[in-house]
């Protein structure tokens, strides 16, 4: 039964007709910006080929905000990647409600609320601690989110966008290799951490391509990312009867902790021992020496995750769901030839 004239049809239905997005069609009907007139023109089509009128100021039409969690405190890392999520949702006419540090939901009840807290469009999660369980509970029930810089392996359907942890720890141990060194110590981040694990794969598989099995024993893992943790952790590794030449840490500031251990010892930098960061932060260019790292694309993680997440609140399919961003070798002070020995 075709519909009657002068009913209502819903934006989404004009949208998928037209083959544009909800919010093109909302400012087609709310005449609030500037369209193509060929746009229009589709839009006024797919209207009046489904028979009905889209009414202007309707739930559809609304641009809802979007929610975005932090559970960190907005410092280096965490606040770029915000302020670039938050700078992109203004470019898409959207505002950011933010919720970080000790006030973001962290707690699974909190997370599982999000879909009955009315007025947001959908969700940004930046390294989401909760259950993958439940970022699969809130994708069954179709709540636009995007999650960055997963903390663990998420199911296919659900989308994220994160640095190629991998390929970045193969580039820097690689790096290290072409310099000589053999014993390389690899110092990793939180043991359950997905970036961690990933960065460990990475650096495996630089020493399997020179024919060099991983050493459990040149091994370690920081409970939490600090300088301190990394300078602890450093000092293990340096007192190993056969300590290593050159070490990967997992992040600048473990890298930063890495150097304090080594002048603590008396080893010199990059003379008498190597060490390679992960981020490229401010820390990597401001301490001494100066740090070789891997480039994280936080700016770039906030953008790709906002474009993700418009997508997916217009209802369009979007088929690459895991999205890895490169991570270029910054190549500074720290590192050197392997020292010969005496």
């Amino acid at each position: 039964m075709g519909r009657r004239p002068g009913s209502r049809v819903t934006i989404r239905a004009i949208a998928d007709e037209a083959g544009v997005s909800v919010a093109t069609v909302s400012r087609v009907i709310n005449g609030r910006d500037a369209v193509a007139p060929a746009t229009q023109e589709m839009v006024r089509q797919a209207e009046r080929r489904l028979g009905g009128v889209a009414v202007p100021g309707t739930p559809e039409a609304a641009v809802l905000p979007v929610f975005v969690s932090c559970p960190y405190k907005l410092t280096d890392y965490f606040g770029t990647i915000v302020t670039s999520v938050i700078e992109t949702l203004g470019l898409h006419g959207r505002q950011a409600v933010v919720q970080a540090g000790g006030s973001a939901p962290g707690s699974r009840s909190s997370l599982l609320e999000l879909p009955r807290r009315p007025g947001f469009a959908g969700a940004v999660l930046v390294l989401p601690p909760s259950p993958t369980e439940d970022l699969r509970t809130l994708h069954a029930q179709h709540y636009p989110l995007v999650v960055i810089d997963p903390r663990a392996e998420l199911p296919e359907d659900v989308a994220s966008v994160s640095a190629a942890h991998a390929a970045g720890a193969r580039r820097l141990t690689g790096h290290l290799t072409g310099l000589g060194h053999r014993r390389i110590g690899f110092l990793g981040g939180p043991g359950d951490w997905l970036a961690s694990n990933n960065r460990l794969v990475g650096y495996a598989s630089a020493l399997a391509e020179i024919g060099v099995l991983p050493d459990h024993e040149l091994i370690r893992n920081v409970t939490e990312p600090t300088a301190d943790e990394g300078s602890r952790a450093a000092l293990s590794l340096l007192a190993h009867p056969q300590p290593p030449t050159a070490i990967v840490a997992f992040n600048d500031k473990t890298a930063a902790g890495t150097l304090r251990a080594a002048r603590s010892l008396g080893l010199r930098v990059p003379e008498d021992l190597s060490v390679t960061g992960f981020d490229d932060s401010e820390l990597s260019d401001s301490v001494t020496p100066t740090l070789t790292t891997a480039r994280q694309p936080l700016e770039e993680m906030g953008r790709m995750a906002v474009s993700l997440l418009m997508r997916l609140v217009a209802g369009h399919a979007v088929d690459t769901l895991h999205v890895e961003l490169a991570t270029p070798l910054v190549v500074r002070e720290s590192t050197g030839p392997v020292p010969h020995p005496a």
